[in-house]
């Protein structure tokens, strides 16, 4: 039989619905009937077991019903995916180790661009290569495939693997449905009542040939996220601006254990050398967000030779944040602040507790209103011109327009004063020790601290055709594909803001009397914040000027061929399944920045052959081996790209700018594995992977000649004197630069186990659980966690059921790079608790309820000193999320 258009071996089928009638009478296969999640999993299950290539799926059990609330939290139910949550929501996802930039995004067949704004502390517009998966309701979809090893067929672009979505069509399921849902949702720490519903209803016509889907999706949703934070730990020699004013008659409790500590070469009290944090604060992160998806889908099947689909869908984020803290500055001050007394950390480097004179605050109220809409068209055909020669080919488009609205405003108290914390009780929530009145308007001047928006507007658009063979025991397809991306960045601001000496009149109380309550270690300080309204109507006025110089355009076209091979092999009683295919990829891209107002443009192009090899033998009916070879590219990151606003330094002869002459990551990958489905909806297995990653692109020092488009301009920057100045023309200039230099290597394995328990007595028979664990080995990768855990338990009958998940990873580092002395920034690996209920009141009506992050885990990021420290960056949480809901289907 044909499998997903590869010639496949008759096997055991694991799941209900794949199997056909003439299947059923011939004796080959079991049919199990099984709904609700306990059907998803075995739909999943049956496509792991019939792809040739390594892969994992999550299947809706039906029409317009995915079974979770958030496709990237669906996600890290997979091996080897770990995602990373912001304002307690699923938004990127990281696959065996690598960052979300080596993972391409398909949706209905092409890559898609999805940008959002960032919901928390790490917040941010992406204009990089990863996915947000956030921006879409998961009611959209009902199916996701996770590719692990390529085949020639699928386009290239990342080197952890592929994750395509489908959206639902008519085909699917002919006839009319109709399906309906409302969820109202409860978070424990904000206390609002966010709903959630979502619609969709399809029919079939003209005898099964014409077929017309729609589906619309909204939700609210109110974050409080709140907590303490520190930005970074830092030390005065580490932080620069000069050392403490008098460490003299400092009481310190506990001997220093810092080495020398030396200032401007010379030997210094050690106290210096003590880490303390940089911006001690509470912390609040407030979100209203607004959710709409729509998708449409039309298909036209005249006769068995001919299939077209259009798919469209649409969607819209919006997001209004307000953001509060209020933090002493130990930064850049040094030497005007005294340390009173000190309490040394075990570790002889760190301030546990300290009081401080000669300090200074300040209050930072932030509202940022920012919009993504998304919107892709697709058109898809099927022409099956002889019964074994098949023409499929696609048109698509897509475009993704994020803005953010910052509106920052700074109150700062230049009185010094004394202040004081104490991590003694809790090391990541410290007691907080203020000896003046924060509260008093009157200390504080009012400036604004930026005025700026963010444009991320991204462009795809495809075009793809192939050539499909089946004969009798091999698979031929050839075929070519082109796009054409861009990524557009821009960035305004607001100029011409009046400064006011005093704050009076443009503060309020801080808008939650509760802030903090339900925070470890007790409640938080409530300050005054910005008054939004007052200051923006009384001094602001909205004129959007762009910084052209922070602006930049990448765009990019590919021209893709490839042909594959696909086989079923078999000898001693067993089959072998094969596929073999070479692509080939030329890519040419145009980086547009700018230098002052004057733009600069650098073109660049590269090829890559890309061949991969995919083997599964079925040892027996339960066993299956599968093996990989494969070669795989990612592109850079697009800002690495950006030619413009380059720093030069004519003097010395040095320039810090981008680099669009990088070539890709290439990786060689290698995969074993083997699948035991030693019973009815169960299996075993485990999976060996390698990726050896050359050209990895990494920051260095490169001496060359400045490129000859920068030349007019530099010639004509008043800056460069040709007296002093070393002449880029002939003198090779240092440039600080991203380069193909590194070389990486990632090794590891997956252990899955999934079983339905029934050969147990009842009522237990209705029991099943899933495991997975991932092992990732590197050397210094962004975003890795060694060790990644899912689990899950169900409990299910025909009428109702019952599963908790669980999903645990490590540590990791979000950069090497550190700041202010640190030499790393990194995230603590999350232990994520979830619930999900359901009773069928009749065939048509059921009852949902939804508990998420059931142990209000906390959300802590750190910074490790001088490479062995774990020091708290940000600490806060956002409670737990309950969904009550009710479901209707006919």
């Amino acid at each position: 039989m044909i499998i997903g258009g590869c010639v496949a071996a008759s096997m055991p089928v694991l799941a209900a619905e794949p199997a056909t009638a003439e299947d059923a009478a011939s004796g080959d296969v079991e049919i199990i009937h099984v709904k609700g999640f306990r059907g998803s999993l075995n739909k999943a299950m049956f496509e792991k077991r019939a792809s040739t290539n390594v892969k994992d799926s999550i299947m809706s059990e039906d029409i317009g019903k995915f079974p979770d609330l958030n496709i990237a939290e669906s996600l890290q139910r997979v091996p080897g995916v770990a995602i990373s949550r912001e304002g307690g929501e699923g938004r990127q996802i990281t696959l065996r180790g690598l960052s979300p930039s080596f993972t391409r995004s398909t949706l209905n067949g092409m890559e898609v661009p999805s940008s959002t704004d960032g919901t928390d502390s790490g917040g941010g517009v992406n204009n990089g290569r990863g996915f947000d998966f956030n921006v879409f309701a998961s009611e959209l979809f009902n199916r996701v495939d996770i590719n692990k090893s390529p085949t020639a067929s699928m386009e290239e672009g990342g080197i952890a693997g592929t994750v395509d979505l489908y959206s639902a069509k008519p085909f699917d399921s002919m006839g009319f449905h109709l399906a309906a849902s409302g969820q109202l949702g409860y978070n424990d720490l904000s206390e609002e009542k966010d709903p959630r519903v979502s619609a969709m209803i399809s029919n079939t016509f003209m005898d099964d040939t014409v077929g017309v889907l729609l589906s619309a999706a909204y939700s609210e949703r109110t974050v409080r996220q709140e907590g303490f934070g520190t930005v970074r730990w830092t030390n005065p020699v580490a932080d620069g601006g000069g050392i403490y004013a008098d460490t003299s008659n400092t009481v310190v409790n506990g001997t220093p254990n810092v080495g020398n500590c030396e200032h401007d070469g010379e030997a210094v009290d050690p106290v210096n050398c003590l880490w303390t944090p940089r911006l001690p604060r509470p912390d609040f992160f407030g979100n209203d967000q607004d959710r709409f998806g729509f998708t449409g889908a039309l298909q036209y099947a005249p006769s068995d030779d001919v299939k077209i689909t259009f798919d469209t869908l649409y969607s819209k984020l919006e997001n209004s944040r307000t953001m509060y803290n209020m933090f002493e500055m130990f930064r850049s001050t040094f030497d005007e602040i005294t340390p009173v007394e000190l309490t040394v950390a075990d570790n002889g480097r760190q301030v546990l507790a300290g009081t401080f004179d000669g300090v200074k605050n300040r209050i930072e109220s932030r509202n940022q209103e920012s919009k993504t809409d998304f919107s892709q068209y697709v058109l898809s055909g099927e022409f099956a011109l002889t019964d074994t020669l098949t023409l499929n080919g696609l048109l698509g488009t897509a475009e993704s327009d994020a803005r953010s609205e910052q509106y920052r405003y700074n109150m700062t108290n230049q009185t010094a004063h004394r202040f004081g914390f104490d991590f003694s009780k809790d090391k990541n929530a410290p007691e907080l020790i203020y000896d003046y009145d924060y509260n008093d308007a009157s200390s504080y001047d009012l400036k604004d601290g930026r005025l700026r928006a963010t444009d991320v507007l991204r462009e795809n658009d495809t075009a793809k055709l192939d050539l499909d063979y089946a004969g009798d025991e091999v698979n031929l397809k050839v075929g070519i594909a082109y796009n054409d991306r861009s990524v557009d960045y821009k960035e305004e601001q607001i100029n011409g803001f009046p400064d006011q000496a005093s704050a009076v009149g443009f503060t309020r109380e801080f808008p939650y009397s509760d802030f903090g309550t339900g925070f470890d270690g007790g409640s938080l300080p409530k300050f005054i914040v910005a008054d939004f309204a007052a200051i923006n109507d009384q001094l602001l006025e909205k004129d959007w000027t762009q910084r052209t110089a922070q602006s930049w355009k990448v765009s990019e076209e590919t021209y893709a061929g490839y042909i594959e091979l696909n086989g079923v092999f078999t000898f001693a009683d067993m089959d072998l399944r094969t596929n073999f295919g070479m692509r080939v990829v030329r890519t040419e891209t145009e980086s547009t920045g700018y230098l002052g107002d004057e733009k600069v443009s650098i073109d660049g192009d590269y090829t890559n052959f890309l061949p991969a090899l995919n083997l599964a033998l079925d040892l027996t009916d339960d066993i299956v081996i599968r093996s990989a070879l494969s070669t795989t590219m990612t592109r850079p990151s697009l800002s690495s790209l950006n030619p413009g606003n380059p720093r030069f330094d004519y003097i010395n002869g040095s320039v810090n700018v981008g680099n669009p002459e990088l070539e890709p990551f290439v990786s060689n990958n290698f995969d074993f594995g083997v699948e035991w489905y030693f019973d009815e909806e169960s299996m075993i297995a485990a999976t060996f992977f390698y990726k050896d990653i050359q050209d990895y692109i990494t920051s260095d020092s490169v001496d060359k000649l400045v490129d000859e488009a920068y030349l007019p301009f530099i010639y004509e920057d008043p800056n460069y004197d040709p007296q002093i100045s070393l002449d880029p023309a002939e003198v090779p200039y240092t440039h600080n630069t991203p380069v193909n230099l590194d070389e990486q290597d990632i090794n590891g394995y997956e252990l899955v186990y999934q079983q339905h328990f029934s050969f147990l007595p009842a009522p237990f028979d209705n029991l099943g659980a899933l495991a997975n664990y991932t092992k990732v080995s590197s050397g210094k990768i962004e975003g890795l966690s060694e060790d990644s855990y899912n689990a899950t338990v169900y409990y299910e009958t025909d009428d109702y059921g019952i599963r908790v998940s669980m999903n645990k990873r490590d540590d990791y580092i979000t950069d090497y790079t550190g700041s202010n002395g640190n030499a790393e920034h990194g995230t603590t690996g999350p232990t994520h608790v979830d619930l999900s209920a359901f009773y069928n009141f009749n065939e048509n009506l059921t009852f949902t309820f939804e508990g998420i992050n059931l142990t209000d885990e906390h959300e802590r990021l750190f910074t490790t000193g001088e490479g062995d420290l774990n020091l708290v960056r940000e600490y806060n949480h956002t409670g737990r999320q309950y969904f009550l809901g009710v479901r209707y289907v006919m």
